[in-house]
C-alpha cells in the first residue's frame, strides 16, 4: 500500500506542476472574448476585475509547495492520501483548460465545473493536519473556482441569450454563494475557501462600482458579509 500511496503523492506533484506551467506553454487566458458567444458579452457584469485573477500566482505557487511537502513528509498520510486522486483530476482537468478555453467556451465551461466539484471532493476528504500545506491551498483553489465556474456559467447563459446579462449575474452570484454556504458548513475549518470566493466577489463590486449596478453591488455586498459571518463562526467554533 505504501507504494500506491507514494505513487499517488508524486502524481499529485505532476499534475499541480503541470497546472502551474499550462499559461506558460500556452497563449495565456484574460478571458473569454466577446466574439466567443453568439451575442458578445462586453464588459459583463458578473465578472471580477481584472486585477482580481492575480489570485492565480499564489494559488499555483500554493497548490505546488503544497503537493511537493505533501510526497517528501507526507507520502503515505492517511489524511492526504485521501484528498489526492480528485485533487489530481481537478489538476489535470485544469492544465488542459486554457486550450479549451481559447477555442469553445461551452466546453470550457464544462471543464471549469468538473474542476470545481472535484476540487471540493479533494478539499471535503482532506485531513486536518499540516493547515497550511494541505487544507490552505486547495481551499484557495476551490474557493476561487467556486467563483469562477459560476462565472463561465454566467456568461454562457447571458452569449447565448437564455438570460440576460444582468440576470445571469444575479443567478450565478447566488448560486456561488449558495456553494459556498454549503460548503463552509460541511467544512467550517477553511476560512481560506471563504477567503478566495469573498476575494471574487470583491472583484465584481470594483467591476461594477463605475457606474454603480445597484443590484449587483447589493447581492456581492450582501454575500461578502454572509460568508465572512460564516467563516468567522466556522472559526470560532475550531477554537
Amino acid at each position: 500500500m505504501d507504494g500506491m500511496e507514494r505513487m499517488k503523492a508524486i502524481l499529485t506533484l505532476t499534475a499541480a506542476l503541470a497546472f502551474a506551467l499550462s499559461p506558460l506553454v500556452s497563449d495565456g487566458f484574460n478571458g473569454f472574448r466577446p466574439d466567443q458567444f453568439p451575442i458578445p458579452q462586453i464588459d459583463p457584469p458578473g465578472q471580477p476585475a481584472g486585477y482580481a485573477f492575480a489570485i492565480w500566482g499564489l494559488i499555483y505557487l500554493w497548490l505546488v509547495a503544497g503537493a511537493l511537502f505533501g510526497l517528501l513528509r507526507r507520502d503515505v498520510a492517511p489524511g492526504w492520501d485521501r484528498a489526492r486522486w480528485p485533487l489530481i483530476a481537478s489538476l489535470v482537468i485544469g492544465a488542459a483548460w486554457i486550450p479549451v478555453a481559447q477555442v469553445s467556451p461551452f466546453w470550457a465551461t464544462v471543464l471549469i465545473w468538473a474542476m470545481l466539484l472535484s476540487a471540493l471532493w479533494a478539499l471535503l476528504a482532506a485531513g486536518g493536519e499540516d493547515r497550511a500545506w494541505l487544507r490552505t491551498p486547495i481551499a484557495l483553489y476551490a474557493g476561487w473556482l467556486t467563483a469562477a465556474s459560476c462565472v463561465a456559467l454566467a456568461l454562457m447563459l447571458a452569449g447565448h441569450g437564455i438570460m440576460g446579462a444582468q440576470t445571469a449575474a444575479l443567478a450565478m452570484i447566488a448560486l456561488a454563494l449558495v456553494i459556498a454556504l454549503i460548503v463552509l458548513r460541511l467544512r467550517p475549518d477553511t476560512p481560506e475557501y471563504a477567503g478566495a470566493v469573498i476575494w471574487a466577489l470583491v472583484g465584481i463590486v470594483v467591476a461594477n462600482a463605475t457606474p454603480p449596478n445597484l443590484p449587483v453591488l447589493a447581492l456581492a455586498g450582501a454575500g461578502i458579509a454572509a460568508l465572512a459571518v460564516s467563516a468567522l463562526r466556522g472559526r470560532a467554533g475550531q477554537v
